[in-house]
């Protein structure tokens, strides 16, 4: 079993940045894919950042591509996402996700087996 906890999220405003962050429980969470998502009021729960294992690989979603950042730290079970230059269009609940079995990165929520409880981000303009 492995539990993820966020924190981070907060209230600002357009240009500012935030570092999200999830720490997981368990010995084994530098061999988990990690992964973050966000759903905003009435919309799908949506992929925003994924890492490897070892971290060497990341992928983002179009939207966030060149203002966040995914990093993770191993010895510290812990998954990072930096946010710069936020738009009002960010505003969403973030959840930290982990894959345990596929070991590949997906983008995919359906291939992710734990979830945080989510950390609000509004952004104003």
């Amino acid at each position: 079993q492995v539990q993820l906890v966020e924190s981070g999220g907060g209230l600002v405003q357009a240009g500012d940045s935030l570092r999200l962050s999830c720490t997981a429980s368990g010995r084994t969470f530098s061999s988990y894919v990690m992964g973050w998502f966000r759903q905003a009021p009435g919309k799908e729960r949506e992929f925003v950042a994924a890492i490897s294992w070892r971290g060497r690989s990341t992928y983002y979603a179009d939207s966030v591509k060149g203002r966040f950042t995914i990093s993770r730290d191993n010895a510290k079970n812990t998954v990072y996402l930096r946010m710069s230059s936020l738009k009002p269009e960010d505003t969403a609940v973030y959840y930290c996700a982990a894959d345990s079995l596929l070991g590949s990165v997906s983008t995919e929520k359906s291939d992710y087996d734990y979830w945080g409880q989510g950390t609000q981000v509004s952004v104003s303009s």
